[in-house]
């Protein structure tokens, strides 16, 4: 991981059709499992994140940049309430043709969109589409298989962290929207495939728990430890229930040997960003 230091210190409405002006009151409607909300999208995995309005991380690049005009996209209606008046949020379907005039955006941030999306490449190209000539593109996507510092390649075939990817990647495969687009520099190839150029690929080792000796990557790890412990049930339920079919016992057991692995710091956990 000391080989990531460097890496970590670089890291650390007139135009819209009228298709998404207005919405019907059954979207929010939402589907429950295991005590979960779900959107109505029912090729999504993802539960609706009823803390993503704490961060507010949209309203302040909103602050930070007031003379541009800042659009939230997202499935479903959880926005919070208030936001700067240069910030807007839109329930809209990126996966859908994108109803924006061409080259109409400066810059397009998209991140976390693991087994999301059915059709990478029209993503791609629909966003190259839709920049104005000099425009950025940003992409922040994670490998979901989990490692260990301290065994490497050695981790037994059998471990929780093998066990997990592989019934994942089996799930968003059947699912029909893949979780290894970060594998084989996809993201880079997708975007110069669309037309980008000027591609800039990064990877991190993101570490999961406090166990780094830098401190800034020690704290870093044990907010992500945090993020996955509170966040597992809702990464695995769908997935495991409804694509592969399981039992409710069998998935809480699952998800806890898992939870259990993650809070071992002795395997000092990490991930590919």
């Amino acid at each position: 991981m000391d080989d990531q230091q460097c890496l970590w210190t670089e890291l650390c409405d007139s135009l819209h059709s009228t298709s998404t002006a207005s919405l019907s009151e059954s979207i929010t409607e939402y589907r429950r499992i295991l005590g979960r909300t779900y959107t109505q999208k029912t090729d999504y995995w993802g539960p609706n994140d009823e803390k993503q309005s704490d961060g507010l991380d949209l309203a302040d690049f909103a602050d930070d940049f007031p003379s541009a005009e800042v659009t939230g996209i997202d499935i479903s209606p959880i926005q919070p309430g208030w936001v700067p008046p240069n910030c807007k949020f839109q329930v809209d379907d990126s996966e859908e043709d994108w109803t924006w005039a061409a080259e109409y955006f400066d810059y397009i941030h998209a991140r976390h969109l693991e087994a999301c999306v059915s059709d990478w490449p029209k993503l791609y190209s629909q966003a190259f589409e839709h920049l104005k000539p000099g425009g950025y593109i940003e992409i922040k996507e994670l490998d979901i298989e989990d490692h260990s510092q301290r065994y490497g390649d050695d981790l037994p075939k059998d471990h929780i962290y093998r066990r997990w990817a592989k019934t994942i990647f089996e799930a968003t495969d059947r699912l029909g929207k893949t979780a290894k687009q970060t594998r084989d520099h996809g993201i880079a190839n997708h975007l110069r495939d669309a037309g980008f150029v000027d591609i800039v690929e990064n990877r991190w080792a993101f570490p999961i728990g406090g166990w780094a000796l830098n401190p800034k990557i020690k704290e870093v790890g044990a907010i992500n430890l945090e993020y996955l412990d509170q966040g597992l049930e809702g990464f695995g339920i769908f997935l495991l229930k409804q694509i592969m079919g399981w039992e409710d016992a069998e998935i809480l057991v699952f998800i806890s040997e898992m939870r259990k692995a993650l809070n071992d710091l002795s395997l000092q956990t990490y991930f590919w960003l």
